[in-house]
Order: C-alpha cells, then sequence, then structure tokens
C-alpha cells in the first residue's frame, strides 16, 4: 500500500480524519455484515495520515504526537467503530515497529511510510535461534484488520541467551509468510476483521526482531522521537479507549437529535446531562493522558495514572451508552437501529484485557503509595 500523501501538521490529520469519518460512515453497515471493512475505507485511512503519524522522520513519516492521534482517532469513531479501531492501532503498531533495528525498518518503509502493520502481542508464539535470525511458529487470535495487513508484528517466546529462562521478543514478518484463518464471529466491532493469524516454521532474519522489553520501558528504538521514547503502559490504553470514546459521542449525537421532541421529560434530560458529561470528561483526562506522553518519558506514577484513567473512561463510556440505549426503548433497540451497533460496538470493544480496571488499580495504587511524604505534600500545596 503506497500514498503520495506527505508529513503534515496536527491539524491536517484531524481534518483527513473527517473524510475517513464520513466515507465509512457510508459503508459501517456492510463491514458490520461482512466482518471487515472495505479496502477502500482501509485506503483511506492510510491516505489520511494515520500509519504513517508514528513512522519515524527518517522514513518519510510524522513522528507525531498522542494529542492528535486521539482526536483524529475521536472523529473517525463518530462514523464508524471498526474504522475507528483500524485506524488507531495501525498507528500503534508502527510506533512498537519503530523499536526495529534500523535495517529491519528500512525492509518495512524503505519504500514509504504507508504500509499497513498489524500487531499479534502476546507471546504466544514460539522461535528458535537459527543462523541469521529466527524460525518462528505460532497461532494469533484476534488480529484486526489481519486480510488488509502488509506486514505484522507477532509476539513469541525464545530462548535468552546465555541463561535458562525465556525472553519475549517482536518480530516483523511480511504478508507473504503468513496465512489468515477466518475465525472472527463477535457480537460487536464486526467491522473489524479481527481474524487469527498463523506461521509455520517462518524464517525471520536478525535484523526484523527485538526484545517485547524495549516497548515495554520506552528504550531501544533508534529514533530519537519524543513518541518513539514512552513506555507502552503510559498509552496503550488510548489506543483502545480513544475509537470507543468516538462511538459514543456518535451514538450522543443520534440520541440527542431522536430525542429531541422529548426536551420536557425528566428521564432524558437526565441522561442526556450525564452523556455529556462523561464525554467532556473523557476528553479531558484523555488529553491529559496524552499531553502526558507528548511531553516525554513520564514517571511511574504518570505511567500508572494514565492507564488508570483510559480503564475507567472506557467504564464511563460504557455506562454512558448503556444509559443511551435504555432510554430508548424497544422502538430504538431493534436490528438495524441507529444505536444497536455503536451498542454492541462499544460493549465489546470496552472489554479489551488493555482496559480493565483490575490490573491498572493495581499498578496506581503500588506507585501512589510508594510515592515519598515530600512530594505528596508538594503536590497538594
Amino acid at each position: 500500500m503506497t500514498t503520495t500523501v506527505t508529513p503534515d501538521t496536527a491539524g491536517s490529520l484531524v481534518s483527513r480524519a473527517q473524510e475517513v469519518e464520513r466515507l465509512a460512515a457510508r459503508h459501517a453497515a456492510e463491514a458490520d455484515r461482512d466482518r471487515h471493512l472495505r479496502a477502500e475505507v482501509v485506503e483511506a485511512i492510510a491516505d489520511a495520515g494515520f500509519t504513517r503519524h508514528f513512522v519515524p522522520a527518517r522514513w518519510g513519516g510524522a513522528a507525531g504526537g498522542f494529542g492528535a492521534l486521539v482526536d483524529a482517532v475521536t472523529v473517525v469513531g463518530e462514523g464508524c467503530t471498526a474504522a475507528a479501531w483500524v485506524a488507531s492501532l495501525g498507528a500503534t503498531v508502527a510506533r512498537m515497529a519503530a523499536h526495529l533495528p534500523a535495517e529491519g525498518q528500512q525492509e518495512i518503509w524503505g519504500d514509504g511510510p504507508d504500509p499497513l502493520l498489524v500487531g499479534a502481542l502476546m507471546p504466544v508464539g514460539r522461535a528458535r535461534p537459527v543462523p541469521g535470525g529466527w524460525r518462528l511458529t505460532g497461532t494469533w487470535s484476534f488480529i484486526s484488520a489481519v486480510d488488509h495487513s502488509d506486514w505484522a508484528l507477532v509476539c513469541a517466546m525464545t530462548p535468552a541467551e546465555g541463561a535458562h529462562q525465556e525472553e519475549a521478543r517482536y518480530f516483523a514478518v511480511e504478508r507473504a509468510a503468513y496465512t489468515v484463518r477466518d475465525t472472527w464471529l463477535s457480537v460487536g466491532m464486526r467491522g473489524t476483521g479481527s481474524n487469527t493469524l498463523v506461521l509455520e516454521e517462518v524464517f525471520v532474519p536478525v535484523h526484523r526482531s527485538f526484545p517485547r522489553e524495549h516497548v515495554l520501558e520506552g528504550t531501544g528504538s533508534p529514533s530519537p522521537a519524543p513518541c518513539h521514547r514512552v513506555p507502552l503502559k503510559a498509552v496503550n490504553g488510548l489506543s483502545f479507549v480513544t475509537p470507543i470514546l468516538g462511538a459514543t459521542r456518535g451514538m450522543f449525537a443520534r440520541w440527542t437529535e431522536w430525542g429531541a421532541a422529548r426536551e420536557t421529560d425528566v428521564a432524558f434530560r437526565e441522561v442526556l446531562t450525564r452523556t455529556a458529561w462523561d464525554l467532556d470528561t473523557a476528553l479531558l483526562l484523555l488529553h491529559r493522558a496524552a499531553s502526558v506522553a507528548d511531553g516525554g518519558a513520564p514517571t511511574a506514577l504518570l505511567t500508572a495514572r494514565s492507564a488508570r484513567d483510559c480503564a475507567l473512561v472506557a467504564e464511563r463510556l460504557l455506562t454512558a451508552t448503556n444509559l443511551m440505549f435504555r432510554a430508548t426503548g424497544t422502538s430504538g433497540q431493534s436490528q438495524g437501529s441507529p444505536f444497536e451497533r455503536s451498542w454492541r460496538d462499544v460493549n465489546s470493544a470496552s472489554s479489551h484485557l488493555v482496559l480493565r480496571l483490575g490490573p491498572a488499580a493495581a499498578a496506581y495504587t503500588e506507585q501512589l503509595l510508594a510515592e515519598p511524604k515530600d512530594v505528596k505534600d508538594s503536590r497538594r500545596t
């Protein structure tokens, strides 16, 4: 996949996102039915600049910021949650691939910064060292947009050098190396086409692999850009919650129009007010998390706070969506209504492992309690 778009400003990304939103909205019902996005929608996502947003500048990428991505993904999500999900993850996986050695990056982006990378990020594969690289085998489920992908970044366990314990590593593999099984039969987020990726004894050269720890800690990338120096936990939640924000905003716009004739109804007023507050609060918190990431390597406490905020925002958006859906009554809950697909998508997307509060709460509690007393006191004044 190649385009002629040049790197541009954050404002241009949001502007182009509006074009993607209009196109994706027209085909959202079709994507839901067919269980994948249309090729032209995926191409529009690349043309808008999502796939190059975090690509290092040396390859023509934007090496952009998280705040711009939050705004742009939210816009797309107002028209199609699945398209926003693919746009968000397409940018995110490319950011992770920027931790590859320079030779590996050149293989991916040497002809342009717009290939679509998909992520198989759980270490369920196995890789064994061979001369010049690795032999990689594995099956990874739930890989969004894998049918449209040009490359995949997959995670596998390997023997650690000079030790008996294992090490998790990422591997970049070209589209010709893997097969795809049609397994995505979810009740929500159907348009993401999150099928299963399979690799069988594929050779991966050494320059197309790096330790997972580099992404987790935000170290090891040859790129000097701030976006490549951020620990994964500080921004991982943003990738998954921002499409949910867009979906909830889109549903709110349709729901408000539907309920305009009920403006004197007390229950309608309360749901509208609560939902509008939830949407405003969500955007403020996600912008704060993005601002921390854009400001450079955050502290452990700020990293944990961002993960906490993303999980809690997902909870609030789910509650808001369910309140609106319940308020529509039987008339608004029929198949094909303006609300039922958004309701299914938000309920499905908010269940993602990254957005669960338990792990985020544990990490935040640990960091907050470990903070020195003088630092806590200074934050109160």
